[in-house]
C-alpha cells in the first residue's frame, strides 16, 4: 500500500485498483463450483456463532433493549454491503466484543439519566454514531490507514494473539457461569437447585470439550488412513458445523430425566415478537435527545472511532499478509470510508455496528488457501498422470505441470506477475536431474507416487473472490429468521466453539511459534528444522529469540490486564499503537538490527523441511564454521514459504539406475547467497561436483 497523506488519494488509488479487478472477484467465485461452499459454511460459523453470544451478552447488559436479533441483523447487513461494494473481499465484518463493551457502558451511563434513560438510549447511541463516522470518514480522506504499513508483524501478531486470549476468556467465563445462577430469572426454579447447577456444569464441560477436541480433529481429516478421500475431505470441509449439530443433538439425550433448562440454551426473542422491533424506528426520537447530550456524544464517539480504525485497519492486514502471496490490491483507505457509512446506516436503524472482525478475517483467507490448494492439486494431478501414460520425461512432465498451473492463473494486468509459481522447483529439479543425465529419461512412475509428492509442489495461494463473503453474509441474515431453531442449540456449544477459534487461530502466528520454542528442550531443537519453519529460527541467535519473546509476553500480558479495568480496557487497542514508536526508536536499542529485522519482518519466510540426518549435520556443519555460536538453529538460511518447499525431492527422479539417495545430497551444506552477503563474498561458491 503506498503510504500517502495527500486528501483522497488513498480512496482514489484503492478504487482504482479494486475495480479492475471487480469482475474476475465474481467470476472467480462461481467458477470455484461448488467447493466454495466448504470455505463459505467455514466462516459462517466462525462469524454468527460469537455474533449470537454477543448477542446474549447485549441483552443481559442492556435489560433487552438489544439482543441477538439486533448483533445479527448488523452482522448480515454490513456484510452484504461490504461483500458487494468494499474493496478487500476477504475482510469479515460483524460485531465485536469491543462494540459490546462501548455499548455496555453507555447503557449504563444513559440509564442513570432522567432525561435520556432507558427510553432514549438507541437515540442518543444513534448520536454516536454520527459523530462516529464523521471521525471514520476525516480519517479515511486524510489517509490515516498509511500508518497501517508502520504496523510490523510484532504489532499484529500480537493483537491477534490477544484475540485469541479474550475467546478462551470468554469461553472460560461461559463455562464457569454454567455453575452459577444466571441474571433476570427465577431463582426458586428447579433446575437451579444445588445439585442440578453442578449437573449442568459438569454436562456442560463434556458438551464444551466434545465439540472442541472433536472440531479440531475433523479439520484434520485429509490426513486420516481410514476413509475413502472424498469422505475425509467432507469431514475436513464441513466438520466443524457438523459437530456443532451433532453436540446440539447430545444435548437433548438426556432430556426425559433432567429438570426443564438444563441444558442452557440461547435465550433470544423472535424478530416477529412484540416489541421487537421498536428499535428500527428511532430516527424519530433523535431529535428529543437533549442537545448538551448530543454534544456529549462526541466522547465516546471518540473512543469507538480509535477502536474501528484499529480493529477495522489490522483485520483486514492481517487477512492479506505477505505469506498468503495475494496478487490483488488492497483497499484500506476505501474500506475505511464504507466503514463510516456503515457505522452511520446502523445507528439510524437502532443496531450496534459492525467492523472487521479478528480472528474471522484471517481465518476467511486460511480457508481460500485451502481452496485454492485444492483446485490447483486437481489440475496438477491431472496433468501428471497424462504425462506418465504418455511415458514423457522428468522435463516434459514439470513442462506440463507448469503449463497446467498457468492455466490456473487469471493474467490480468492488474495482478502482480506471479514469480513463484512451480518455476524454481522446476529449474533446480531439471538442472539436478542434467548434472546426473537422466533429464530426457521417462519418469518412474513408481518412485514419483504425484498424489503425495503433489502437496510439496505448490505455492501458498488464495482463491480471493467476494462469493464466499457474500454468501455467509446472507447465511448469517438468515439465522434472523431461524431464531427457533438457534434456541435449540446449548449455550456451552458456543463455548467450545469460542475455544476453538481461540486455538485455531494459533497456527501460523510466529510470536506462538517461539513461544512453544522457548519450551523445547535444547536437545530436541532439531525437530523444529524437520518441518517447516521461520528463517530466524536459523539465523538469529537463541538468546535473543529467548529475550524478543519475553518482550512480547509481558506486552500481551499488559495488554491483556488493562481489558479488565472498566471503561479504560477498551481502550487497549491504544497500547497496541504505542508498538509503532516503540518499535521504531526503543526495540532497535536492545537488539541488533539484522536481528530486529528477521524477528519483526514483514514477510513470513519459511525455509523448507529437512531430513534429521540432514538437519544434525547441517547443524554440527554450522558449529564448525561458527565456534563462537554454538547454537544449531543459529547460522543456517534457506528460501522463502511460497517459493521452493523442498531443495529438491528424493522421490522426483528418472528411471535411470542413478541412485535416489543422491538427490539428497545438499552441495555446499546447502549453501544459501545469503551468508555469502553477511560475510562480504561478492560470488557464490561452486555448488556443482
Amino acid at each position: 500500500m503506498e503510504e500517502t497523506f495527500v486528501p483522497f488519494r488513498g480512496i482514489r488509488n484503492d478504487i482504482q485498483g479494486r475495480l479492475l479487478c471487480y469482475k474476475q472477484d465474481w467470476v472467480g467465485g462461481f467458477k470455484a463450483g461448488f467447493r466454495i461452499l466448504a470455505p463459505t459454511t467455514y466462516i459462517f460459523f466462525a462469524s454468527a456463532i460469537p455474533v449470537i453470544s454477543f448477542g446474549e451478552q447485549l441483552e443481559r447488559n442492556t435489560d433487552g433493549v438489544l439482543t441477538t436479533v439486533q448483533t445479527l441483523a448488523s452482522t448480515a447487513l454490513c456484510g452484504i454491503i461490504h461483500s458487494i461494494i468494499g474493496g478487500q473481499p476477504l475482510l469479515i465484518l460483524g460485531v465485536a466484543e469491543p462494540t459490546v463493551i462501548m455499548y455496555t457502558f453507555m447503557f449504563s451511563f444513559a440509564k442513570q439519566r432522567a432525561d435520556v434513560g432507558r427510553e432514549l438510549f438507541l437515540a442518543w447511541t444513534a448520536w454516536v454514531c454520527v459523530w462516529t463516522a464523521a471521525l471514520l470518514l476525516l480519517l479515511s480522506i486524510l489517509g490515516a490507514c498509511s500508518i497501517i504499513n508502520r504496523f510490523t508483524r510484532v504489532a499484529g501478531e500480537l493483537f491477534g494473539l490477544l484475540i485469541a486470549m479474550l475467546f478462551m476468556q470468554q469461553a472460560i467465563k461461559g463455562l464457569v457461569e454454567e455453575f452459577r445462577i444466571p441474571e433476570r430469572v427465577n431463582p426458586s426454579r428447579l433446575e437451579f437447585v444445588p445439585s442440578w447447577r453442578f449437573a449442568n456444569g459438569m454436562f456442560a464441560l463434556v458438551l464444551s470439550f466434545g465439540l472442541l477436541y472433536t472440531s479440531l480433529r475433523s479439520r484434520k481429516a485429509r490426513s486420516w488412513r481410514y476413509g475413502s478421500g472424498a469422505l475425509r475431505s467432507l469431514i475436513a470441509d464441513y466438520g466443524v458445523p457438523l459437530m456443532v449439530l451433532v453436540w446440539s443433538a447430545v444435548s437433548y439425550i438426556p432430556s426425559h430425566t433432567v429438570p426443564e433448562g438444563i441444558p442452557r440454551r440461547l435465550r433470544s426473542p423472535n424478530p416477529w415478537a412484540p416489541g421487537a422491533n421498536d428499535n428500527w424506528s428511532v430516527v424519530k426520537d433523535m431529535t428529543r435527545v437533549p442537545f448538551l447530550y448530543i454534544l456529549g456524544a462526541f466522547i465516546p464517539a471518540t473512543m469507538i472511532a480509535v477502536l474501528y480504525y484499529f480493529d477495522h485497519s489490522v483485520a483486514s492486514q492481517l487477512a492479506q499478509q505477505k505469506e498468503f502471496n495475494l496478487r490483488k490490491p488492497p483497499s484500506f483507505h476505501y474500506d475505511l470510508l464504507l466503514l463510516a457509512f456503515l457505522t452511520l446506516m446502523c445507528g439510524l436503524l437502532g443496531i450496534p455496528p459492525s467492523n472487521g472482525v479478528i480472528p474471522q478475517s484471517p481465518m476467511h483467507t486460511k480457508s481460500l488457501a485451502t481452496l485454492k490448494h485444492q483446485l490447483l492439486r486437481n489440475r496438477l494431478v491431472r496433468a501428471a498422470r497424462d504425462s506418465f501414460r504418455n511415458n514423457l520425461s522428468l522435463g516434459q512432465l514439470y513442462g506440463n505441470m507448469q503449463e497446467a498451473y498457468q492455466l490456473m492463473q487469471t493474467p490480468l494486468i492488474y495482478q502482480e506477475s506471479s514469480q513463484r509459481g512451480l518455476r524454481e522447483l522446476k529449474e533446480s529439479t531439471l538442472e539436478l536431474a542434467s548434472s546426473m543425465g537422466s533429464l530426457d529419461a521417462p519418469v518412474d512412475k513408481s518412485v514419483f507416487d504425484v498424489e503425495k509428492e503433489i502437496d510439496d509442489l505448490l505455492p501458498v495461494e488464495v482463491k480471493e473472490q467476494r462469493l464466499s463473503n457474500l454468501l455467509q453474509a446472507i447465511m448469517v441474515g438468515a439465522c434472523v429468521a431461524a431464531m427457533p431453531a438457534l434456541r435449540t442449540i446449548p449455550t456451552s456449544v458456543l463455548w467450545g466453539y469460542f475455544a476453538y477459534m481461540a486455538i485455531e487461530s494459533l497456527p501460523g502466528n510466529q510470536f506462538w511459534e517461539r513461544i512453544l520454542l522457548l519450551f523445547t528442550a535444547p536437545s530436541r531443537r532439531y525437530k523444529v528444522l524437520e518441518e517447516y519453519h521461520a528463517t530466524f529460527i536459523e539465523t538469529v541467535p537463541f538468546k535473543t529469540i529467548a529475550l524478543f519473546t519475553l518482550f512480547q509476553t509481558v506486552y500481551l500480558l499488559l495488554c491483556f490486564g488493562i481489558t479488565w479495568i472498566p471503561i479504560a480496557g477498551v481502550l487497549f487497542p491504544l497500547f497496541i499503537m504505542l508498538l509503532v514508536p516503540v518499535r521504531q526508536y526503543i526495540l532497535p536499542k536492545f537488539f541488533k538490527g539484522p536481528h530486529l529485522q528477521e524477528l519483526d519482518a514483514a514477510e513470513y519466510e519459511e525455509a523448507p523441511a529437512l531430513a534429521y540426518n540432514n538437519a544434525v549435520d547441517m547443524g554440527v556443519a554450522v558449529m564448525e564454521r561458527f565456534p563462537h555460536d554454538t547454537e544449531i538453529l543459529d547460522g543456517m538460511i534457506t528460501r522463502s514459504r511460497g517459493e521452493v518447499k523442498h531443495l529438491c525431492s528424493p522421490k522426483v527422479t528418472s528411471s535411470s539406475n542413478t541412485p535416489s539417495k543422491d538427490v539428497l545430497r545438499f552441495p555446499e551444506m546447502a549453501y544459501s547467497p545469503r551468508i555469502g552477503e553477511r560475510r562480504g563474498d561478492k560470488t557464490p561458491p561452486r555448488t556443482g561436483g
